[in-house]
């Protein structure tokens, strides 16, 4: 019996990898192909960059103050940051295409020879692609601003002292056309790929959403605990190729 489910367990385990792979490499070659669906980019662009940002802000702002406290002089460099904003947005895509899933609209759109994945799927994996760097720069800039504002009022260092040492940390080793500091490099590739692997969750439970508006809310839960994991597993080992390729 045990033996019977553990073997169940692997089948439908395996499917699903080989059913999301299927979906990624769907999604990704699509935005090569023609119809582009430009309104719908835009549109996801401003849901998931705009939608994010009020709480990409806040994390980012309270994040730089924690790190200014603990290391008392200056921010210590970090190369994964708080990806709950992203988290939460990816939780929104997976809302939406459950809705949509379960409301019977998708299957609405197969009737009428659109595919859902160019049409759905596509847009917003792109626009992750783009807006998750972005709201990455963002995040970090207001992070050191937060560090700014324990620096000056809580330990009493001169602003002047602390924007020093901020962008001596940042360009340490200088920062030349054939040189970038590694922590640039991580900062703007990390986002990229954790922009495709939250996206592409978040597609693939919306569009596996069944059970009405109680499996809707089932599918947010699975894109935000299976996009937590994968982060941390994909973090440590592009962490490790990063480094090898440039080394600090």
């Amino acid at each position: 019996m045990i033996l019977e489910r553990f073997n169940d367990a692997a089948k439908r385990g395996v499917y699903s990898l080989q059913e999301f792979f299927v979906l990624a490499g769907k999604a990704l070659g699509f935005i090569f192909v023609k119809p582009f669906y430009a309104s719908d980019l835009f549109q996801q662009m401003d849901a998931i960059g705009v939608g994010s940002l009020g709480i990409v802000l806040l994390t980012g702002f309270f994040t730089g103050m924690v790190l200014a406290l603990q290391s008392s002089v200056q921010l210590q460099t970090f190369g994964a940051s708080d990806y709950i904003g992203r988290l939460i947005a990816g939780s929104g895509i997976a809302a939406q295409l459950g809705s949509m899933r379960v409301t019977e609209q998708i299957d609405a759109l197969n009737t009428l020879g659109t595919d859902p994945i160019k049409k759905l799927v596509t847009p917003r994996v792109l626009a992750a692609l783009v807006m998750l760097p972005v709201l990455t720069i963002i995040n970090d800039f207001i992070g050191i601003l937060g560090g700014n504002v324990i620096a000056r009022f809580y330990l009493g260092k001169p602003s002047a002292l602390y924007w020093k040492t901020v962008f001596e940390q940042m360009l340490a080793g200088g920062f030349t056309l054939h040189y970038i500091p590694n922590d640039f490099i991580q900062g703007l590739v990390k986002p990229f790929v954790f922009g495709g692997i939250i996206s592409l969750v978040a597609c693939y439970y919306g569009l596996k959403t069944t059970g009405g508006t109680e499996g809707v809310g089932i599918s947010t839960t699975r894109t935000v605990v299976t996009a937590s994991i994968l982060i941390l597993v994909v973090d440590y080992f592009l962490t490790q190729i990063l480094l090898s390729i440039f080394p600090q």
